[in-house]
């Protein structure tokens, strides 16, 4: 069962987003089950990988600690597994083609299904070439993620139009991290979407305070979180959990009044 359409079900969604393996798996799921009692509607769970292009040093710093520590794909997948014991909100990864090609795209899709993970987000995966794993994401019923960023421009009522699970609105040019303020007019690039699908769409990159998440849900179905949380996990390390839940509970506060 694809669970992405509920996490939009009850008001504006807080999608949270870490890294797995750092500083260590048994952090990962703790973080992600106090996101979870917190409010979080999504989880988006970082596989690493050596060359993560799409992000700030925050993510990059993140990605490295994780592969330092060992980290794999199918430590990974036994992650999603115990997790799902519990946790029965959407839960999607974001990582890189090269990860999927190398594990075997049908291997890695198939596993997804099979362990309970609704959607996969590939930030280097063009449009133009999303059928290199369409085809299989249908077969095995997980969502590929699209990505409109602010240089997309005329593609965006296309993508829209074959969107799947939620459309990723990236609020800024560049890569990901904290932005002091996003100036994109993104009210017309979801005004498109919405002429285009009814599939919601969540904006990402650069949110990191209350106010920022309710301006940027005021304008789309919801917030995404990353570095901000990955930052969290880099400063308190194992203690991390319980200063998440906190910042997740504040964030997910501020979309409530909308």
């Amino acid at each position: 069962m694809n669970r992405i359409a509920s996490a939009f079900d009850h008001g504006k969604a807080f999608l949270a987003f870490l890294t797995c393996g750092d500083p260590d798996l048994e952090t990962t799921a703790a973080a992600v089950r106090a996101a979870v009692r917190n409010g979080a509607d999504l989880i988006e769970l970082g596989i690493p990988f050596s060359d993560p292009t799409a992000e700030g040093p925050v993510i990059q710093g993140a990605n490295l600690r994780a592969l330092r520590q060992g980290t794999t794909t199918d430590q990974v997948f036994a992650l999603v597994r115990q997790l799902r014991q519990d946790v029965q909100i959407p839960m999607v990864f974001m990582t890189y083609a090269n990860v999927v090609f190398s594990y075997g795209a049908e291997r890695f899709i198939s596993t997804c299904q099979q362990i309970g993970i609704d959607g996969l987000i590939l930030p280097d995966l063009p449009f133009e070439e999303k059928e290199e794993f369409g085809p299989l994401c249908r077969q095995y019923g997980v969502s590929l993620i699209s990505l409109i960023a602010p240089t997309s421009e005329k593609r965006i009522a296309k993508i829209a139009k074959e969107a799947e699970g939620f459309l990723y609105i990236v609020s800024s040019l560049g890569v990901t991290g904290e932005r002091q303020e996003i100036q994109t007019d993104l009210s017309s690039m979801v005004e498109v979407v919405r002429q285009n699908t009814d599939i919601p769409c969540a904006i990402g990159f650069g949110i990191s305070t209350p106010e920022q998440a309710r301006q940027m849900a005021a304008l789309s179905d919801g917030a995404i979180v990353g570095s901000a949380i990955v930052r969290l996990l880099e400063q308190y390390g194992a203690d991390a959990p319980a200063h998440i839940g906190g910042y997740v509970r504040s964030m997910k506060d501020a979309l409530r009044a909308l």
